[in-house]
């Protein structure tokens, strides 16, 4: 099922959606199949499977000095997407990112798709790299999700990234991009942020979701604007459930987001994990309970590292 008709079930008024990460390099998917298992029973639209490419690290020599490396932590998003599908029969939507990827990458990511049947994907430019101050493409790769939107087009059109014609071309994909209730961290305001996805949206995207928000007003406000822009397309809000202490101050500090003077009231208050994820837990149901209200029929929840309390927010959303 493609997204764009997942999206616009009106028999399922009360959807939701989780992201996963693969696992990283060196480990199994028993983890992973564990905490999915956490959440199947009730009925996730799709999962989405983030995409980490390589990164530079450090590395200190027998001589004391560094080397520089280049590493890739988490690999295998379409395989764990795949596997996913296979074991579970959910749609799947993998990540398909520029950063650290060539236009010769991403091709063969879409060629290895078509060969699974995963015809639903999520484009996005990435972060930069950490010690970068500004975001680099790989050589042979692309700056903006705008070109790689094209370069998928391209691809859905029958054509490989060098103008070469598909001689078999599959079942063409279904996309999505991100949005920003906040703005991005590089846009110089919300305006020109939404100008942009006003032209993720002509280009084709069929839907966006956004990076993770607290404050509903800030989602419900983004939407207007957006509506006024003509961007047209469902705007899917994204959820983040607080699950431990530390995430009070890294969460608003990682994902540029702001914490409601209410709710940061109440976090200042927590002295444990498990008090800051109780307070995360509440925080989100009455979050997603007012989308609901407010006529949302999917909510995305962004669940690394709270698997554990997503049971007890979907027992009193759904």
């Amino acid at each position: 099922m493609n997204i764009t008709e997942i999206l616009k079930d009106t028999d399922s008024p009360k959807g939701f959606s989780i992201e996963v990460l693969p696992p990283l390099k060196g480990n199994g998917t028993a983890a992973l199949f564990n905490n999915i298992d956490k959440v199947r029973d009730f009925g996730p639209h799709y999962i989405n499977i983030t995409t980490h490419h390589s990164e530079y690290v450090y590395r200190e020599t027998s001589d004391g000095q560094y080397e520089k490396l280049r590493i890739r932590r988490r690999p295998g998003t379409i395989a764990v997407a795949a596997a996913i599908q296979k074991r579970y029969g959910t749609t799947v939507i993998p990540h398909v990112i520029c950063s650290g990827a060539t236009v010769e990458d991403i091709e063969y990511e879409l060629i290895d798709m078509q060969f699974l049947d995963i015809d639903n994907v999520l484009l996005l430019r990435g972060d930069k790299a950490k010690d970068d101050s500004m975001f680099k493409p790989a050589e042979g790769g692309w700056m903006h999700t705008t070109e790689l939107i094209g370069q998928v087009n391209r691809f859905n059109d029958g054509f490989f990234a060098d103008g070469t014609p598909i001689k078999h071309p599959g079942k063409k994909f279904h996309f999505g991009v991100a949005a920003y209730p906040e703005k991005h961290e590089e846009a110089p305001n919300l305006e020109m942020d939404m100008k942009y996805l006003k032209e993720k949206q002509d280009l084709g995207a069929e839907y966006a979701v956004t990076q993770l928000f607290y404050d509903n007003s800030k989602y419900f406000d983004f939407v207007k604007k957006a509506r006024a822009m003509g961007i047209t397309i469902p705007i899917v809000p994204g959820i983040k459930p607080l699950a431990k202490l530390t995430q009070i101050n890294q969460v608003p500090k990682t994902f540029h987001c702001d914490m409601p003077q209410e709710l940061a009231q109440e976090a200042v208050k927590c002295k444990t994990d498990e008090e800051a994820r109780q307070l995360g837990i509440e925080w989100a149901v009455n979050q997603c309970q007012e989308l609901y209200r407010a006529g949302i029929n999917d909510i995305h929840f962004y669940t690394v590292s709270a698997f554990n309390s997503m049971p007890d927010i979907l027992k009193q959303i759904l």
